[in-house]
């Protein structure tokens, strides 16, 4: 996409390319230059409004009316020839499309399933980490434990097969990826779509899943009458799509945290209930979903900005999370503060429905590592995973020493 409009006047603009692998790598400076320049900052080369200060951010997320879901979270809106995946019905849907499905979620994702969980997710943390430390103290945070553990305990409790797991992390790849530019990170997973997405779709029917799971509750949801028998699928097929790269990233980003924070890592080895501060903050500090989009449903005031009805805005959670307008010592992770207003999860109606299942799958995960791992460090130079819409890593290698 490339600029069709002139600069609204009054409004600061900027040449950034939010998407380029340089501002992927390192987008600190950007986020900084873009809430430096005003509440609200015209990007040129896409001509989209966007957003970087956490107080507009925090009312773009909220404002449904307003700055609507419903015609995309991403750069374009939903006008596919061949769609390769239908919209998300919670994350793409206002009310009143929006409000059933996400009552099935809550309740499926609920206190009571994550209590049914707990037991069993530790013990499968405290399995993992004896494997991984019997072979050494030497390891990849990512490959051995971030991006294993999620995928040994979450297609579990959704109930899809065993078969064919490896495809979820390329799945979300692309889908996150797909919700910025068509860029070089897009063509990537272009020829795998076809293929991924049939995967997906066969794990969301009612007679492939396991008899119970989240996804048996949705179908039974169905059942009941609380969502239809089309929506169904849709709502399995969100979790799959939204909830393991996610985890993996926010997991990686907090044991990168503690491999570059000792001290950290020394508060949650003295209380170990600090492992969901931990991760929130991690989440705020790292924020693995660094952007969204919105699209303004009529003329919205700014600042002293109108966005036009009809005109995108992209949202730069990142940027916000370390707003030094919200937050104090932003750049610091600090398990003295309390991070539970980042905007890491979204906020509002649309706010991240899985939020508690990542935490559950991060705590137990940090929680095992504190009880057999005195120090975490770095052992190498870690290596960045470039993604349009998160912020992920591909490596870290860590040094660790255990009791």
């Amino acid at each position: 996409m490339t600029a069709t409009a002139q600069a609204p006047t009054a409004v600061p603009t900027s040449d950034v390319d939010p998407f380029s692998h340089e501002v992927l790598e390192d987008p600190l400076p950007m986020h900084e230059e873009l809430r430096e320049a005003g509440p609200v900052v015209y990007l040129n080369r896409y001509d989209i409004f966007a957003v970087a200060r956490y107080d507009e951010t925090y009312a773009a997320l909220v404002d449904w009316q307003a700055f609507q879901s419903a015609a995309g979270v991403g750069m374009s809106n939903f006008r596919y020839e061949k769609p390769w995946r239908p919209p998300s019905i919670v994350l793409e849907a206002d009310p009143p499309k929006h409000d059933a499905p996400r009552r099935v979620l809550q309740k499926v994702l609920g206190p009571r399933a994550l209590r049914r969980l707990h037991d069993g997710w530790a013990a499968d943390a405290d399995a993992l980490v004896d494997e991984v430390l019997a072979r050494g103290t030497t390891l990849d945070a990512v490959a051995d434990l971030a991006a294993t553990f999620p995928l040994r305990v979450f297609p579990d409790a959704v109930g899809i097969q065993k078969t064919g797991r490896e495809n979820l992390l390329p799945y979300g790849d692309h889908a996150f990826n797909a919700f910025g530019p068509d860029n070089d990170l897009v063509q990537k997973g272009a020829p795998r779509v076809a293929e991924l997405s049939a995967w997906v779709n066969t794990q969301c029917q009612r007679d492939v899943l396991n008899p119970t799971g989240f996804g048996a509750d949705i179908w039974a949801a169905s059942d009941r009458g609380d969502i239809t028998p089309e929506q169904a699928p849709l709502a399995v097929r969100s979790l799959l799509t939204a909830g393991v790269d996610t985890t993996v990233h926010g997991i990686s980003a907090v044991l990168y945290a503690f491999a570059t924070n000792p001290d950290q890592w020394q508060r949650v080895r003295e209380d170990p209930g600090l492992a969901r501060v931990a991760f929130d903050e991690a989440v705020r500090w790292e924020s693995p979903v660094q952007t969204f989009f919105r699209t303004a449903t009529t003329d919205v005031r700014v600042g002293d900005v109108v966005v036009p009805e009809g005109r995108k805005i992209l949202m730069f959670l990142a940027a916000a999370n370390r707003d030094p307008r919200r937050w104090a010592d932003p750049d610091a992770f600090d398990l003295s503060r309390d991070p539970s207003g980042h905007v890491g999860f979204g906020m509002g109606i649309h706010q991240c429905v899985g939020q508690h299942v990542a935490r559950l799958e991060a705590a137990t995960l940090v929680t095992a590592l504190a009880r057999r791992v005195r120090t975490i460090e770095l052992d190498g130079p870690t290596k960045r995973h470039h993604n349009n819409t998160l912020r992920a890593w591909e490596s870290i290698p860590v040094r660790i020493t255990l009791d």
